[in-house]
């Protein structure tokens, strides 16, 4: 045994040979420890090589790191820790189960963090915490019977959203201490955009709607409404309709409150490129499946969610100290 802060044993090797090679039936193969360095080192200065490979042919792990409290118990450093200078710090793969599986019981099963580094004239750079891409299944997948993902702060959704229902929360402003407050989104068909507002007409009963610039170019198929506040008023009509983003409003009466409300259909390039289909055919893997089993009377197992998590690892832990 060797305890000094140094290597206890070095082996090299220039060829395709191991250097060191050790067997165990049962037990541990190599073991490595060390009070003031690390226990074990693997170097390689090939592109292509590992500097620690571990393999396993039957239902063990290739390599297995665990942090032990001196104390008894786990430890609070690092099972496993990947660091590199511009790849992946740890690169998992697997052909059928999990590339990287991850698991905590009180802490992030995954921790994701990015730096930011400050690059040239003072700008700052920084990575994604987490990155998945998927070329054809789901880039990243979250499954949970609480929050499935749950995010502190802006989100940008480049593509559609789909949900089964959505709504905002917010801490009641009458007990903001005890209760929140929801509402639903405004869905609709169509890609609609909703405007509204409350106008005077001038002395003759009339009133011009006066809208952004943009308005035009960004909706079409304009549907209108207008109801009169305090008086009914027969003869109230739209006496323009939109043209260069304003419309007009006559037949009431002078001075008179009109509420009016206007609705209009996306019609920019990413809209017109990505209409939302309202009525599809599921694919043929969900065929037969459903988002949400139990409000139709089936089992779990028919949920669309379990096939697309079927391929989750199970949790193993492993032995030895």
């Amino acid at each position: 045994a060797n305890t000094s802060t140094g290597s206890a044993l070095v082996a090299t090797t220039t060829n395709s040979a191991p250097a060191l090679s050790a067997r165990n039936s049962s037990g541990i193969g190599v073991r490595g420890q060390s009070t003031g360095n690390n226990g074990v080192e693997g170097l390689s200065v090939d592109s292509i090589a590992s500097g620690v490979y571990g393999e396993n042919n039957n239902n063990g792990f290739g390599v297995a790191g665990r942090s032990k409290s001196p104390y008894g118990g786990l430890g609070s450093g690092d099972g496993v820790m990947g660091n590199s200078g511009s790849g992946p710090g740890v690169h998992g793969i697997s052909t059928s189960g999990s590339g990287v599986f991850g698991e905590s019981g009180l802490g992030a099963g995954v921790y994701g963090y990015s730096h930011s580094i400050e690059g040239v004239s003072g700008v700052s750079f920084s990575g994604d915490g987490v990155h998945g891409y998927s070329a054809t299944g789901t880039g990243v997948y979250g499954g949970s019977g609480h929050y499935a993902g749950y995010f502190d702060g802006n989100v940008t959704v480049t593509q559609n959203l789909s949900k089964g229902g959505g709504s905002f929360k917010i801490d009641h402003p009458l007990d903001p201490g005890n209760k929140y407050l929801l509402h639903s989104f405004v869905e609709s068909p169509d890609m609609m955009n909703v405007y509204n507002g409350v106008i005077t007409l001038d002395a003759r009963g009339e009133a011009v709607i006066q809208l952004p610039s943009w308005f035009d170019a960004l909706n079409k198929e304009f549907r209108y409404q207008l109801t009169p506040l305090g008086i009914p008023a027969p003869n109230l009509h739209i006496a323009q309709e939109l043209n260069s983003s304003r419309f007009g409003i006559a037949g009431g009466l002078a001075g008179m409150q009109v509420s009016w409300q206007l609705t209009g259909i996306r019609q920019d390039r990413w809209a017109n490129a990505h209409r939302i289909p309202v009525e599809v055919e599921k694919e043929e893997l969900d065929r037969g499946l459903y988002l949400h089993p139990e409000l139709y009377g089936e089992p779990e197992e028919k949920g669309i969610h379990v096939l697309r998590s079927k391929h989750r690892t199970t949790a193993r832990v492993p032995d030895g100290t």
